[in-house]
């Protein structure tokens, strides 16, 4: 119940491994005990202990003295009345460290239609994990109390001048808690609501996964299609010959480039037809000299 005794939890009472009995003297001469079999409660404990609580219930008509007969007085409404008052409750105001280990728990405990103010103190067995994975508390702990002070006060005289029953009686405590991550503490519903909000931005981010994946689907068909593009590539090979043709065709009327070398060839004859006439006209002259005796 403090920070070094590792119990700081929301904690629930194992009803099948706690006892809430109760001891008291029978004819003056022997002791009478007995238990309330069904019991349910749980204890909060914070890091300050003044900010813990803990509450027990117990239903009457689950006592238990192993005497049928006894049992069902103890039911009737000299008792416990459990059909006017079926429980008995116990609320803590307030826990107290006395010790390491030893605690005192105060609180309004509720018998019949009366509520008194009780301290109990408990002592800290330990704290273990079961083989099923369960954190176990156990509390020990006893008070004496008087049954009269809640309007239980049937009884019974003897010869003797006693009583049947003893107005004092022993309660005694032994409890196993088990911890109770679910409902550890108000912050975890927080969280929890946290983490509610979380899967609704959640889709978003699926859908953009779910997005993500489209583009590579659309990249991967690409270097398939470019794969059977290249047969459809060769074809606009043998089309790029008529392309150039029209550009070719097209830049030829307005640029002179490609006159030039049509141009050229022309240059080149003029040049030789002079050579060739020169030739001529030596060649003629020689022929006449040779006619005049020339040479």
């Amino acid at each position: 119940m403090t920070e070094t005794s590792g119990v700081t939890d929301h904690w629930d009472i194992d009803p099948s491994h706690s006892r809430l009995g109760f001891s008291t003297r029978h004819a003056m001469v022997s002791r009478v005990r007995g238990a309330f079999n069904d019991v349910s409660g749980f204890a909060d404990i914070a890091e300050d202990l003044a900010d813990s609580t803990a509450e027990v219930i117990i239903q009457t008509a689950s006592v238990d003295t192993r005497s049928e007969g006894r049992d069902e007085h103890l039911r009737s409404a000299d008792f416990f009345d459990v059909e006017t008052y079926p429980e008995i409750r116990f609320v803590s105001s307030a826990i107290d460290e006395v010790d390491e280990g030893s605690y005192i728990v105060t609180g309004e405990l509720s018998i019949r239609d009366m509520t008194k103010t009780v301290s109990i103190p408990l002592e800290l067995i330990g704290v273990e994990s079961d083989p099923d994975g369960n954190v176990r508390a156990g509390l020990e702990g006893s008070r004496r109390i008087d049954r009269k002070d809640w309007g239980v006060t049937w009884n019974a005289k003897l010869d003797s001048g006693g009583v049947l029953v003893s107005d004092k009686i022993t309660l005694e405590f032994e409890l196993s808690l088990i911890k109770n991550l679910a409902e550890a503490a108000p912050a975890d519903s927080s969280e929890t609501a946290v983490q509610d909000e979380v899967p609704a931005e959640s889709p978003e981010p699926a859908a953009e996964a779910a997005a993500a994946p489209e583009p590579p689907e659309s990249v991967t068909p690409t270097p398939a299609a470019e794969e059977t593009a290249a047969p459809a590539r060769t074809a606009p090979e043998s089309a790029t010959p008529t392309a150039p043709n029209a550009e070719s065709a097209g830049t030829e009327f307005p640029p002179p480039p490609p006159v030039k070398p049509a141009e050229t060839p022309a240059d080149k004859l003029a040049d030789k037809a002079p050579e060739t006439k020169q030739s001529g006209d030596q060649s003629s002259g020689s022929a006449f000299g040779k006619l005049f005796g020339l040479r």
